[in-house]
């Protein structure tokens, strides 16, 4: 077997930056927590399907992912797998793009489509996500992952920076609604699918030939061996089940601050400049931070950036605390994806990543759901206000179980192959 070498590590660590900065840039016209809900709201949809933009998200990538996992057990080429794939969330916004910029329904149902092709979008994405973390896990060294997703996701932020200015140019343009958001769409589209591409050129760790075939007996069999007998992995989840209440917050920070500072719709473009150039330090610095002390450690600082936005939310007093609001979420979204990620690798150790990922979105998904309706039903009786003060609560209790509960899982003695 060929030998998998620090060179193509570098290599793919190259193509891998080029990949996220074109997501990065093309997502800049999707953010869950700035272009969807004021797209939404423009659109007429709901108050409560406004509220669960961010929080539908997670649930539909939770949807499809064990089936995926069962599905790609026995997966050889992981490479050509994750290629096509791809082509799942790639072809959702070209839906999108295509009904906004040229067919532009209007009405009150005209939220409709563009949900639609968000919810499929959303599905695409999950089935997506099993493979391409299996995939990541065989182009990189292990030591050396938590700085690659780092930079990785940094230049996800690179991306996301130039996507923002373009996002206020299209919106402060002469290009009427909602087609400007159909061209944006494209662009999305043209990026994501150029970014996606880069993937044949990477370098793979060599599939085992010794490896046995795993029947679907087997893969059941391994989930219940998780979910029963990994004990560290059951704190993680149930600390992760109370941080979840960031959902509906993420999705009503840029609703909320619009309608008490009544604000351009264009500076979305601005939140997106903020938010990413935040992310993008922040998961450079986590990614780092966590190879050296673990990535229990840059979870926790997602979390506590996450509670201080929550508290600017609530006493913010001009628009230079909503730029600030900004900043610490990017700052909380930059960073999770690098500790997540690597929590998954840590957690799985030589089992598959895939399964392990599967796991901890399907079990999140139900909470993901409660905390939806329950920030709606607090919204309709108390106002944003309080959902604000309620997920603060959750959050404080999910930091302190990260903290005095979960073991840092790289660090921690393994115990029948489970960590304690």
């Amino acid at each position: 077997m060929t030998e998998f070498t620090q060179k193509d590590h570098h290599h793919n660590l190259i193509l891998n930056l080029y990949h996220e900065f074109t997501w990065g840039l093309g997502i800049a016209f999707h953010t869950v927590y700035a272009v969807v809900p004021l797209f939404l709201k423009s659109l007429g949809a709901p108050n409560l399907v406004i509220v669960s933009t961010a929080g539908l998200f997670a649930v539909l990538m939770a949807i499809p992912q064990l089936f995926s996992a069962l599905m790609g057990r026995n997966i050889k080429d992981i490479k050509i797998v994750a290629l096509l794939l791809h082509g799942l969330p790639i072809s959702a916004v070209f839906m999108m793009g295509t009904i906004y910029t040229f067919l532009t329904p209007t009405g009150p149902n005209a939220w409709i489509y563009f949900y639609i092709g968000f919810i499929s979008y959303g599905l695409g994405i999950g089935y997506l996500l099993p493979v391409w973390v299996a995939f990541i896990e065989q182009s990189t060294l292990k030591e050396k992952r938590g700085q690659f997703l780092g930079l990785s996701f940094a230049f996800h932020s690179i991306g996301g920076f130039v996507g923002g200015f373009a996002v206020k140019w299209i919106l402060d343009s002469a290009i009427p609604f909602p087609n400007n958001f159909g061209i944006g769409f494209y662009i999305f589209f043209v990026s994501i699918t150029i970014g996606s591409a880069l993937f044949f050129w990477f370098r793979v760790k060599e599939r085992p030939n010794d490896i046995p075939h795993k029947t679907v007996k087997e893969f059941l069999a391994d989930i219940k061996d998780i979910l029963i007998g990994h004990r560290n992995f059951q704190k993680y989840l149930l600390a992760r089940i109370f941080c979840v209440a960031t959902f509906p917050a993420v999705s009503l920070y840029a609703v909320y601050c619009q309608n008490k500072f009544n604000f351009e719709m264009s500076e979305a473009g601005i939140f997106i400049i903020i938010n990413v150039f935040a992310a993008g330090m922040a998961s450079y610095l986590t990614g780092k931070m966590g190879d050296k002390y673990g990535h229990k450690l840059s979870m926790i600082f997602s979390f506590i950036c996450h509670f201080i936005a929550m508290l600017l939310a609530i006493y913010s007093q001009s628009m230079l605390w909503v730029y600030t609001l900004f900043f610490f979420l990017g700052a909380g979204l930059g960073s999770f994806m690098p500790a997540s990620m690597n929590l998954i690798y840590d957690f799985s150790q030589d089992r598959d990543t895939k399964t392990y990922m599967a796991l901890i979105d399907t079990i999140l998904a139900p909470f993901v759901i409660m905390s939806i309706l329950g920030a709606s039903l607090i919204r309709t009786q108390f106002g944003t206000e309080a959902v604000f003060i309620s997920v603060a609560i959750f959050l404080i209790i999910g930091i302190s179980l990260l903290i005095f509960v979960v073991n840092e899982p790289r660090t921690k003695k393994q115990i029948n192959g489970f960590s304690s």
